[in-house]
């Protein structure tokens, strides 16, 4: 579960990343079993590329520091969109709404 000190980490893992990788974070809202990332970011990366990088960093440490008794934290599937029609307002509003804040 991504709860109370793993959702710390994870959070600080994130950043560490996306400060490795040039991206800029908008929105992280971290759900116990899901995350929202929304990010801007070069095209040095494809969209896929950034996600397995993110995801690995994160699940290595993770793994690491805390006993999740798994070989993996996360799944292989994720959900990568273009932000190109939509607005960055209503991304984030969207994301607050699954938080439920």
């Amino acid at each position: 579960m991504l709860t109370d000190e793993v959702s710390d980490r994870l959070d600080q893992l994130i950043e560490e990343k996306a400060d490795e990788l040039d991206l800029d974070i908008l929105r992280l809202a971290i759900q116990p079993d899901h995350v929202h990332l929304f990010i801007t970011g070069t095209a040095k990366l494809d969209p896929n590329k950034i996600i397995q990088q993110v995801k690995g960093y994160t699940s290595r440490n993770l793994r690491e520091e805390f006993d999740f008794g798994l070989p993996s934290l996360w799944t292989r599937s994720y959900f990568v969109s273009s932000a190109g029609e939509v607005s960055s307002q209503t991304i984030d509003e969207y994301i607050e709404a699954q938080t439920g804040r």
